[in-house]
C-alpha cells in the first residue's frame, strides 16, 4: 500500500500563466515579483529559478525580486539569482550596508536612521535606493512633509545611485468601493509630480483594480501564486490559476453511528449513520487548527465536509453513508479543484496565512 503524505505540489505552468496575466494587466510596467516568506510558502529558490528562465523570445521573465530580509536576498544570490533584488523593509543594521554593496542589492529607505546610515557609509559603489513614502497606511515610510528633505539628501549623496525609485504602499486596494486608494494616489502624485524618477505604487490588488496606480513598477505578491487579492472576487474571475495544491491521503476509514462523537473534546456528534475518513494532515503541517466543521475538502472529485477538531497530524472528513472511498485515496485540502479562499473563510483567516504557514515537514514537489 502506498499512501501520499502531506505534499504541496507547485505548478510552474500556473506560476508563469499568472505572471503573464500580470503583464497583460500592466503592460507598460516592470514587475517586481515579491518572494518574501519563502515565496508565500511556495519555496523561495524554486519560484525564483522558475521566474529567472527565459521566455520564448529569449527574454528573462522576471525584472526583479522583492524580499523582506537580507537573509532571503543572500539565499537567492547564493543560488545564482542575478536579477535586481530589493530589500522591501530596508536594512536593520549599519553592518548590512557592506553586504548590500557586495551583493548588489537594492534597498528601501523608510526612516531617518536608515538615511543617516547610508549617507555616512564608507563605500565605493553607490546603492540603488527605493524611497518609501507613507501616503496613509501609517506602517512604513517617511511622512509627506519629509519627502523633499529625504529626496534631496539621497540625490546629493555619492553613496546613492542617481536614479531613485519613489514608492508607497496601498492599504485598501482590495476594496473597489473604498476611497482610501484614491486618497493615497492623490498624495503620491502631488509629492512626486515634479520629479522624473521611476515610481511604484501598485500591489496585487491595485494591479487588478486600479490601473492609474501602475506607474513604472508594479509589485505583485499574492496574485502571482494564483490567489485573488480582491474582496468578494475569485481568483478565477481574475484569470488566475492556483500554483500550490496541498494534498494528503486517507489513512483510515470507519463507520460511525448516529449520536457518536469524534475527535478531541467530542466536539462533533454525528446526526446520522455515516462513514468517516481520517486524513494524514493537521496543524503540524500548517492546516488551520480553527477550520470549522463543514470546511470543504476534495476527494474523488467531490466536496465533503471536515468534521471534528483538527489534530496535529490528522483531520477527519465525513464521506457519507454510502461511499466507495478507500484507504490511500488522495485528498485535496486546497488548490486545483478547491479554492484556498473558501478554506480560509471557514478558518476565519486569509489565504495569505494558510500558504505561509505550511511547515517544513510538508513535501514540496515542483511540477514543470
Amino acid at each position: 500500500m502506498s499512501v501520499l503524505t502531506a505534499t504541496a505540489f507547485i505548478d510552474t505552468h500556473a506560476l508563469l500563466h499568472n505572471y503573464h496575466v500580470i503583464k497583460e494587466k500592466a503592460p507598460s510596467s516592470q514587475i517586481l515579483t515579491v518572494l518574501k516568506a519563502n515565496a508565500y510558502g511556495h519555496g523561495l529558490i524554486d519560484i525564483a529559478k522558475s521566474l529567472s528562465n527565459t521566455d520564448i523570445e529569449n527574454n528573462i521573465i522576471a525584472n526583479a525580486f522583492g524580499v523582506a530580509r537580507i537573509e532571503e536576498a543572500l539565499a537567492l544570490r547564493n543560488k545564482g539569482i542575478t536579477q535586481k533584488i530589493v530589500l522591501l523593509e530596508g536594512f536593520f543594521s549599519t553592518d548590512d550596508i557592506a553586504i548590500i554593496v557586495a551583493n548588489k542589492l537594492s534597498v528601501v529607505i523608510h526612516n531617518e536612521q536608515q538615511l543617516a546610515a547610508i549617507l555616512s557609509a564608507k563605500i565605493h559603489t553607490p546603492i540603488n535606493v527605493w524611497l518609501k513614502i507613507d501616503t496613509g497606511m501609517h506602517r512604513l515610510g517617511i511622512n509627506p512633509d519629509e519627502f523633499t528633505y529625504f529626496y534631496q539628501q539621497l540625490k546629493n549623496s555619492d553613496n546613492v545611485e542617481n536614479s531613485i525609485i519613489l514608492m508607497s504602499h496601498l492599504a485598501c486596494a482590495d476594496d473597489i468601493h473604498d476611497d482610501m486608494t484614491l486618497s493615497q494616489l492623490s498624495c503620491f502624485n502631488q509629492l512626486t509630480a515634479h520629479t522624473e524618477e521611476a515610481k511604484s505604487l501598485a500591489n496585487s490588488a491595485a494591479i487588478c483594480a486600479w490601473p492609474t496606480t501602475h506607474f513604472d513598477w508594479v509589485r505583485p505578491g499574492i496574485m502571482l501564486y494564483g490567489i485573488s487579492p480582491m474582496k468578494a472576487q475569485s481568483a478565477q474571475s481574475q484569470l488566475l490559476k492556483p500554483v500550490m495544491t496541498l494534498q494528503s491521503s486517507v489513512i483510515a476509514i470507519r463507520q460511525i453511528n448516529q449520536g457518536d462523537a469524534i475527535g478531541y473534546g467530542s466536539a462533533w456528534v454525528s446526526d446520522k449513520n455515516t462513514t468517516i475518513a481520517v486524513v494524514a494532515i493537521g496543524y503540524g503541517d500548517g492546516y488551520p487548527r480553527h477550520a470549522e466543521n463543514g470546511t470543504p475538502v476534495l476527494i474523488n472529485n467531490r466536496i465533503v465536509p471536515l468534521v471534528g477538531r483538527v489534530s496535529m497530524d490528522m483531520i477527519m472528513i465525513d464521506l457519507g453513508e454510502q461511499t466507495s472511498d478507500k484507504i490511500g485515496d488522495v485528498v485535496t485540502l486546497w488548490g486545483k479543484g478547491l479554492p484556498i479562499e473558501k478554506v480560509a473563510e471557514c478558518a476565519s483567516t486569509i489565504a495569505y496565512e494558510l500558504i505561509c504557514n505550511i511547515t517544513n515537514r510538508v513535501k514540496k514537489i515542483t511540477l514543470s
